[in-house]
Order: C-alpha cells, then sequence, then structure tokens
C-alpha cells in the first residue's frame, strides 16, 4: 500500500484529521512518512489508528488502549482483564436496571413506586442501606 496524506487517513477511518494528528502529539502513531508538513500513513500506522478508533468506539480509555498497543503482554494483559470486570459489572448493572424498568412498564397500577408491591419491596430495600448494585444483579436475574 502507498503512503496515504492525513486528510485521506481521516476519511478512511471515518475521524477528524486533528484526532490523528493528537495520536500522533500523545505518541500513540507516527507517520511513516512526512512530505513537507504533511503526516503519511502506512498500512501498520492506519491499523494502529484503526484500532485506536475502535477502542474509543469500545468505550476503553485511551490509556488503556496505548498500554494494548505498546506495553508487555503482561501488563496489557492485566489492563484489559481490569477492562472486562468492569464492563461485566456495567452489564449487569444495565441488565438489572432494564427488568427493573419493564418491570415498572408492565405494571397496572397508575403509580407503581407508589402501588406496586415489588417495586415498593425494592425502593425500601434501598432506603434501607441495600446496595444498587445487589438489586440490580437480582432483578438481571428475573428476565
Amino acid at each position: 500500500m502507498d503512503l496515504i496524506p492525513i486528510g485521506q487517513a481521516a476519511r478512511q477511518l471515518r475521524v477528524r484529521p486533528s484526532t490523528l494528528r493528537y495520536y500522533d502529539e500523545r505518541g500513540l502513531v507516527h507517520p511513516a512518512s512526512r512530505q513537507g508538513s504533511r503526516r503519511l500513513y502506512g498500512t501498520g500506522e492506519l491499523r494502529r489508528l484503526a484500532f485506536l478508533r475502535l477502542a474509543h468506539q469500545l468505550g476503553l480509555p485511551l490509556d488503556a488502549a496505548a498500554m494494548i498497543l505498546d506495553a508487555p503482554s503482561a501488563q496489557w494483559r492485566q489492563i484489559v482483564a481490569q477492562q472486562v470486570d468492569e464492563f461485566d459489572q456495567l452489564i449487569a448493572r444495565a441488565t438489572g436496571a432494564r427488568e427493573l424498568l419493564k418491570h415498572t412498564l408492565q405494571c397496572p397500577h397508575d403509580h407503581p413506586t407508589r402501588e406496586c408491591s415489588s417495586l415498593v419491596a425494592t425502593l425500601d430495600r434501598l432506603v434501607e442501606g441495600t446496595p444498587f448494585d445487589q438489586l440490580a444483579s437480582e432483578h438481571a436475574g428475573t428476565g
């Protein structure tokens, strides 16, 4: 593949050229070459940029993405494992919240927070100090 200028690389990756310049400034990617002040990217740089874009879309912190790209295997694997754990926790909370809201929508009462015995019991548990994550995980299993 021939080297391509920053504008073309940005279009292909669907990012702004300023994003590519920022990644360059952070040391996350280095243009393969320069023509005057224009940055030129080859296949390897485009793959790094594609990974950074993917990481961003997945919600990975830029520092974690940088570790995956360049840190020793044991170090980046630990970071990825921590990120997977965080996503698992987020998924559990979101699933529990979704199930609780679905229950609320299906409730025949006009005011479920006052009239639905199940929802009132859940709210009472929150008042008593039950952690939200615990309640969410309980509701996640009620699909």
